[in-house]
């Protein structure tokens, strides 16, 4: 009998592949909005929905999709979310007139989300206890390492073959990705669960919220999305000019290293609540650094924000296993997880952005630092409430 401390790297690395093939369904379309914008011609802000219509539904349908999972069983809704994703994307590569990319996008979002809420349950599960915070940390590199994929050869393959073999491509890697998990995901029992209701699902909701376990990790990562896309975004826009193409590869690449080198060694000694106050705090140090800098130190600063929030990415996804012991009540985490950082990803950058447009540069310490600092005392307000209502 296999030990339950021994981690299954085949389907961790299965799973993960699975999280890529999702992210690249934001990638696909994000990296390419430019031509996109040729192919499309004008649209104008409607362009925009085309990606933000995937997100929106994390916002919309976050804690929902994880009540699901939690009665439907993760794997069968993992397999079948990557079987209609990559119909979806093999749909669009035939080439559709804009309202029908458009709504095909709306069933994406559901795809995706779908597949961000099981997945770490999943990944939970096969990591074993010793080695979730590990898994944990590598899963959430998937966003930030599908845009770099595909900024590296997708864009060029769109440049040589239109967006339409992006998508074809993109489709046939995720029905791939489906076909590998139903080999190595082992079959689950699914316990009967009394049905889904509105009244039930606001009370569920509350419920979830209102805990300082199911619901922290959540509250902790919605400081981190207001920040991470944000700065990634406008950052390198505020530094010299010879310096913004190195800061915006460099900025992503280096949270995702910090994440998978430090993160987990962290996370192996410490509670993954501390190593994500500990990003935090270096996040607000290098937000201070920033109000000063000039020239390359305000590289190096750009580049210290994102490192050290790489710290909070893995351990916001590693806490979701250490204070949640079920899969279902870590399918209801990892649901609120995903609605609390769409809603992130969708409100820090258009913030941001409005901030340096009326106060200039300076502004982003004025963002960064309390939303920082507001993510240590979060953390440190839900842990109190732990230790005053144990388990």
């Amino acid at each position: 009998m296999r030990d339950e401390t021994e981690a299954r790297w085949g389907a961790i690395f299965a799973l993960w592949f699975a999280a890529l093939c999702a992210a690249g369904q934001f990638a696909k379309v994000g990296v390419i909005l430019p031509e996109l914008g040729a192919r499309w011609p004008g649209q104008g802000a409607l362009l925009g929905l085309t990606v933000s219509v995937v997100g929106g539904m994390g916002i919309v349908f976050g804690t929902t999709a994880g009540l699901v999972v939690a009665r439907a069983g993760a794997r069968r809704l993992m397999i079948g979310a990557l079987i209609a994703g990559g119909l979806i994307s093999g749909v669009q590569a035939l080439g559709l007139p804009f309202w029908a990319m458009l709504a095909s996008r709306v069933v994406e979002g559901v795809a995706h989300l779908t597949v961000v809420v099981a997945g770490p349950v999943l990944i939970a599960g096969a990591a074993g206890p010793r080695h979730q915070a590990a898994a944990a940390t590598l899963w959430s590199t998937y966003f930030g390492l599908a845009f770099t994929i595909v900024a590296i050869f997708g864009l060029p393959l769109v440049r040589a073959h239109g967006p339409e073999a992006l998508w074809a491509v993109h489709g046939a890697l995720t029905l791939v990705s489906a076909a590998v998990l139903a080999v190595v995901l082992p079959r689950e029992v699914v316990l009967p669960a009394p049905p889904l209701r509105l009244g039930r699902l606001l009370a569920d909701h509350l419920e979830i919220y209102r805990s300082p376990w199911l619901g922290a990790p959540a509250f902790g990562f919605i400081f981190y999305t207001l920040i991470f896309v944000a700065i990634v975004t406008v950052t390198p826009g505020l530094v010299p000019p010879e310096s913004r193409g190195t800061t915006a590869a460099l900025m992503p690449l280096l949270s995702i290293l910090v994440s998978m080198s430090l993160g987990v060694q962290i996370s192996r000694r410490l509670s993954a609540v501390l190593c994500a106050q500990l990003g935090f705090a270096g996040g607000a140090a290098a937000a201070l650094l920033w109000a000063f800098a000039t020239g390359p130190l305000a590289v190096l600063a750009a580049c210290a924000m994102a490192a050290s929030l790489g710290l909070s990415q893995g351990a916001s996804f590693a806490a979701v296993p250490e204070l949640n012991r079920s899969a279902e009540d870590r399918a209801r985490a990892s649901g609120a997880l995903a609605q609390m950082g769409s809603l992130g990803n969708t409100l820090g950058t258009p913030i941001l952005v409005t901030l340096i447009e009326a106060q200039g540069r300076g502004a982003l310490t004025a963002f960064v630092l309390p939303v920082c600092l507001g993510g240590i005392a979060m953390h440190l307000w839900q842990a109190n409430r732990r230790a005053r209502a144990p388990r």
